[in-house]
């Protein structure tokens, strides 16, 4: 078995989504004081790699805290389009791997942008959903839909409507992942564990990919 983390490092500097606060880390109790470390952590619910609840989006969605936690794990495989050039990747670019996403819980859009984590082109013209494609991937019987990007939208919507089209659907979304070079194939185990907090509109997440080898 071989574990690869998929997940960006949770630190005050990290790149958040335009308009939100980065998160903040104050030094609770020391060593020195207390005898012990704690850290107080403020953050908001959609910060680093993170999932989205339909509630974050639909008034009527659930939040991950009603889910059954064997929503977060399942089959995944990665639909490359590293090498696309257009800014959407529509409902015809995803005929080639239907077979693929057919035997997938999940499936992860790898658009190689998390190369620019931490630089201003993170949040510009990376490849994302066209709304026809959101709608095309709610007839498979998916879990969540993935992305190594800021946002499974486009970053000037206003309106967001790939994050309403999937979650109408139940779809979970996980934004920023990264590391997806590592994964050596194809179809593998990913499994995404938020917190469990009360009426959780979204959570940071450890994403793993598990490969049997």
């Amino acid at each position: 078995m071989r574990v690869i983390d998929l997940t960006h490092t949770i630190h005050t500097g990290m790149p958040v989504y335009p308009g939100t606060e980065p998160p903040a880390f104050e030094r609770a109790n020391t060593f020195e004081r207390d005898g012990f470390r704690e850290t107080k952590i403020i953050m908001y619910s959609h910060t680093g790699t993170h999932m989205d609840a339909p509630a974050h989006m639909l008034s009527s969605g659930p939040y991950l805290d009603n889910l059954d936690v064997e929503h977060f794990i399942g089959n995944a495989a990665i639909l490359d389009f590293s090498n696309v050039r257009k800014g959407l990747i529509d409902a015809d670019s995803l005929k080639p791997h239907e077979e693929m996403i057919k035997n997938a819980e999940f499936i992860i859009i790898k658009t190689g942008w998390s190369k620019y984590w931490g630089d201003k082109k993170y949040f510009e013209d990376f490849p994302s959903l066209s709304k026809e494609a959101a709608q095309r991937l709610t007839g498979f019987n998916l879990k969540g839909v993935g992305i190594d990007a800021i946002s499974i939208d486009p970053m000037n919507s206003a309106t967001f409507d790939v994050h309403k089209i999937l979650m109408a659907g139940n779809i979970l979304i996980i934004e920023n992942l990264t590391n997806l070079d590592a994964v050596s194939g194809r179809s593998f185990i990913l499994c995404v564990m938020p917190m469990k907090n009360k009426d959780a509109d979204g959570s940071p997440v450890r994403a793993i990919a598990i490969e049997n080898i």
